[in-house]
């Protein structure tokens, strides 16, 4: 007799290239894999996100959301889904966002290299004047007067167009992230060009976004709403 699928665990990257959707190993739901995380157990036996789903080993998918992970770890999901002794981190929710985070100033310092990031508030200016930017960047530390001064700037296109703004605004780093990434110092507000690299930031800060913001039911419905 063959065995039946488990519906809680994958059967590893390599198997599942093709797959669209998982079920979230908390709520039961079935979700696009772009709504979800997944979490393989690594060689010390302990569980680690898998952010961006190639690690080796069957893995188990949580809804992107702070409040998922950590019901996981509340109900202990994990060991129930590995179906075996698992180590989960009690600070597994805080680790994921830092992992995140990460994720997304990497992204930043790549498309920095590529050419795809001017900072400054003269240089972000003259970029929005030019209807050059494909999003804004704040740090989420910065002075109000300068954020909106910049955000103004946004909706007078939005208004002469006759449209709402169309350039995101993003607000999930500090300025010592977005020094990190950028390699300089007091970065309070940056203008991310359009192109591929460009893509994958406004990507990952949209997943830091929907794990921030989203709850198990309108994970879809927060990340798109956000302004990320």
């Amino acid at each position: 007799m063959l065995a039946q699928p488990d519906p809680d665990l994958d059967d590893g990257p390599r198997t599942q290239k093709s797959a669209t959707t998982r079920m979230c190993a908390v709520s039961r739901e079935v979700r696009p894999i772009d709504e979800l995380i997944r979490f393989v157990v690594a060689p010390t036996g302990e569980v680690i996100p898998d952010l961006k789903r190639k690690l080796p080993g069957r893995g188990l998918w949580v809804s992107a959301s702070r409040r998922s992970v950590a019901e996981a770890v509340r109900r202990h999901q994990f060991s129930k889904g590995f179906k075996r002794d698992v180590r989960v981190a009690p600070t597994l929710p805080t680790d994921t966002d830092a992992l995140l985070v990460r994720s997304v100033t990497e992204a930043l310092a790549m498309a920095a290299k590529a050419g795809q990031v001017v900072s400054g508030f003269g240089k972000v200016e003259d970029a929005l004047n030019r209807n050059e930017t494909a999003a804004l960047i704040h740090a989420s530390d910065g002075a109000a007067d300068g954020i909106r001064k910049l955000d103004a700037i946004v909706r007078q296109r939005g208004e002469k167009r006759g449209e709402s703004p169309v350039i995101p605004v993003v607000n999930v780093l500090t300025s010592e992230e977005l020094d990190l990434a950028l390699g300089r110092s007091n970065v309070i507000h940056a203008a991310l060009l359009a192109g591929p690299a460009s893509k994958t930031f406004l990507s990952r800060c949209q997943m830091l976004v929907r794990y921030r913001m989203a709850d198990d039911d309108k994970t879809a419905e927060a990340a798109r709403n956000s302004r990320a």
